[in-house]
């Protein structure tokens, strides 16, 4: 059996130690965000030292080698750290937030067509300039963009210009327990303010801005969605799993469908990834294999695919999974075609320190993440897994190929799943054998059908077939979901417990391939440390008392929490709409393990709107109160105001000697900024859900 050597990979690799250090350098900076003259200072100081060993004698170079590899690494860590630092565009002298007042006049440029939600419209723009008493201020910067649905919206496109009056808002998190950090997510992309519009909040001007390439992927896109519509139609299931098979459009799926695909192990066949490129791939090198003329020189077929690799890119829309893929197999295809003096490690690394420096960012992606660690996985556990069995017939050989490749790229991405979406799909190894094949045709066939869609006939008949195989893996995911424990939901999992997974998993592989007992003995210590934080985690979940009041828009939400057990006292639609309660609740209770929800809890003791749980008061104010003030003021501890009642914090405060007062989002914004302001005056403590975040509480 062929396994990798880990020093020969790293001699024949060199782009493995040039990523390392970048990657710790990128690291490093945002965590501690260093001053930009430590930075400059610190990689003159590192260049001018390893560029001094190219002066001194060969002996010296031999003796102090180390020093000089040393000095390179440390470059390569500020490099990181520059590259960084000069990518967070709020280091930028134009961006608008550094001149931004709240009552300026934004001019705002439309920077890709709008994508219509449930509610509302959503573009990225882009700040042109502020008008401030009646001056210009040039500057530059992304908003995020919400309009209202009107008919005035519906005019707006890619490349106009609108003048805003409303005021900007910082993005913010919501605070609630094991939530995404949606405010993190937006500064990767540089994203800091958004803005709801309403049809009298913004001018159109007359001014269009367009960049003709944007234009030109924007044109494509639609030209091929419209090509999908036409000959596909039908069935909307079918429709949106073709559209985002083919070009990574998203706005038509059906969220409970996206839902089975994930609980199944196979969503990645709907996201434009590696997969795909990689087929796109095989089919151009069997074509520009088979051509006369062509197949004669590999410089001509090298150009050729990398063309059509990156031309397939812009019509599928240019995002950032796509731009992935293909800068990985750019990567790959020229390294393939050096032949010998190539490595697979090398290439993918080399990709990956491209993009890295492009955009420091993307090492918090879990597309990157999950792409280069399933390629990764794939390269180096397919063999062994492949090799498990010897398998006589020439068709079942080729299913075990397949199921190979679909376990070596769990072994992996499988942490990674677990710690981002909390869940592992137990019949992935099944979905994929059927499902990895039939996409691939149903890819193979729609690009057909994009090709010869204008040939009379043959785009009816295309499109037809495409219909049918995509609503035949629509039912077979389906019927798969249906099985019991077809998912293993519901997984907690912290950064440290990640990482000492990582640790087992590696260790046990390398054991198996190496048979060495000092790896054995590494994992066992991997594996018994991970045994000791699980542990830790349930004994601090098994002894936690809370009080949550989570921060969902316009909805009271608050869970009471003793161990593994939970109360719910809220709005019911939480409870009925699945949606608003996997994005708001489930995050929480999935992190805190709160697997048992009940109506009597341990330690709570509810009378009226009033609860004692164990030691804590608290008091739920969800309409007017009627009381007149006790000779002796109640003590509370928290008082919780929801639905924005008609109350005063001065009434509230002579009755009622409480310690803090919370103000969830179901109540108005100017409700809540008029009941802080009152608590100021009288020297009360607030916490306002929409602008502090969630408000959690340990009970003693």
């Amino acid at each position: 059996m062929y396994y990798p050597n880990p020093v020969q990979i790293w001699k024949v690799a060199p782009f493995i130690r040039l990523l390392l250090p970048l990657t710790a350098g990128i690291i490093l900076h945002w965590y501690l965000q260093i001053p930009l003259m430590l930075i400059v200072a610190a990689t003159a100081v590192f260049f001018l030292g390893w560029l001094m060993f190219y002066f001194i004698s060969l002996s010296s170079k031999y003796r102090w080698q180390f020093i000089q590899g040393l000095l390179l690494n440390l470059l390569l860590v500020s490099l990181g750290c520059l590259l960084t630092w000069q990518k967070d565009i709020r280091h930028s002298k134009e961006w608008f937030g550094n001149y931004y007042h709240d009552s300026d006049y934004i001019a705002i440029r439309i920077n890709e067509p709008l994508v219509e939600k449930a509610k509302s419209y959503k573009a990225d723009g882009i700040v042109e300039w502020l008008n401030r008493n009646d001056s210009i201020i040039s500057c530059n910067g992304k908003v995020l963009l919400y309009f209202s649905k009107d008919s005035a919206t519906q005019q707006l496109h890619y490349g106009d210009v609108i003048l805003i009056s409303k005021n900007l808002q910082r993005i913010k998190n919501s605070g609630n327990p094991g939530a995404f950090n949606y405010e993190r997510y937006a500064s990767f992309q540089q994203i800091f303010h958004n803005v709801y519009l309403k049809e009298n909040d913004w001018l159109p001007l007359k001014i269009s801005q367009v960049n003709p390439l944007k234009q030109f992927i924007f044109n494509a896109r639609d030209y091929v969605l419209s090509i999908l519509q036409k000959n596909v139609g039908g069935n909307k299931d079918e429709l949106g799993i073709a559209q985002a098979l083919l070009i990574g459009y998203t706005n038509d799926l059906d969220k409970d469908l996206v839902q089975a695909y994930s609980n199944t192990g196979v969503v990645h066949i709907i996201a434009i990834s590696g997969m795909h490129l990689g087929l796109i791939y095989v089919l151009l090198v069997w074509i520009f294999g088979k051509l006369p003329f062509i197949n004669r020189s590999k410089i001509v077929q090298v150009l050729l695919i990398l063309a059509c690799l990156w031309m397939f890119s812009l019509l599928t829309g240019a995002s950032a999974s796509v731009v992935r893929a293909a800068v990985m197999f750019t990567f790959i295809t020229i390294g393939t075609s050096l032949e010998k003096r190539s490595s697979i490690y090398n290439s993918l690394a080399a990709s990956a320190f491209v993009m890295l420096c492009y955009n420091p960012y993307f090492i918090w992606d879990v597309g990157f993440q999950l792409s280069y660690l399933a390629v990764v996985g794939i390269i180096i556990f397919q063999k062994p897994v492949y090799n498990w069995f010897y398998i006589k017939n020439k068709w079942l050989d080729k299913v075990w190929k397949l199921a190979a490749i679909s376990i070596a790229a769990q072994v992996l991405t499988f942490p990674v799943c677990i710690y981002y979406f909390h869940q592992f799909p137990n019949l992935f190894l099944l979905t994929n054998i059927i499902a990895v094949p039939l996409s691939s045709i149903i890819l193979y066939a729609e690009i057909a059908l994009v090709c010869f869609s204008g040939v009379p006939g043959v785009g009816f008949l295309l499109g037809k077939l495409v219909g049918m195989l995509v609503g035949a893996m629509n039912a077979f995911i389906l019927w798969m979901n249906d099985f019991p424990y077809a998912v293993w939901d519901k997984i907690s999992s912290s950064v440290l417990s990640t990482w000492l997974l990582y640790a087992v998993v590696i260790s046990i592989a390398a054991w198996l391939i190496n048979k060495n007992r000092g790896i054995l003995k590494f994992s066992l210590l991997s594996l018994l440390a991970f045994v000791v934080v699980y542990a830790h985690d349930k004994w601090q979940i098994k002894n936690q008392q809370k009080l949550i009041v989570y921060n969902v828009s316009q909805h009271q939400a608050i869970d009471f929490v003793s161990g593994n057990k939970y109360r719910f006292i809220g709005d019911s639609i939480l409870l009925e709409d699945g949606m608003l309660q996997n994005f708001n609740l489930k995050p929480g209770r999935v992190a805190l393990q709160l697997t048992q929800p009940t109506m009597e809890l341990n330690g709570l003791f509810p009378t009226n709107s009033f609860y004692q749980f164990h030691h804590t008061k608290i008091l739920l104010v969800n309409g007017p109160l009627y009381y007149e003030p006790a000779a002796q003021k109640i003590d509370l501890d928290i008082i919780i105001i929801s639905h924005g009642p008609k109350i005063s914090i001065a009434q509230l405060a002579a009755v009622f000697n409480c310690r803090q007062y919370v103000f969830d989002a179901s109540n108005s914004l100017w409700k809540i900024d008029k009941w802080r302001k009152d608590c100021e005056e009288l020297h009360l403590r607030s916490h306002s859900i929409p602008s502090d975040g969630a408000f959690v509480l340990n009970i003693e």
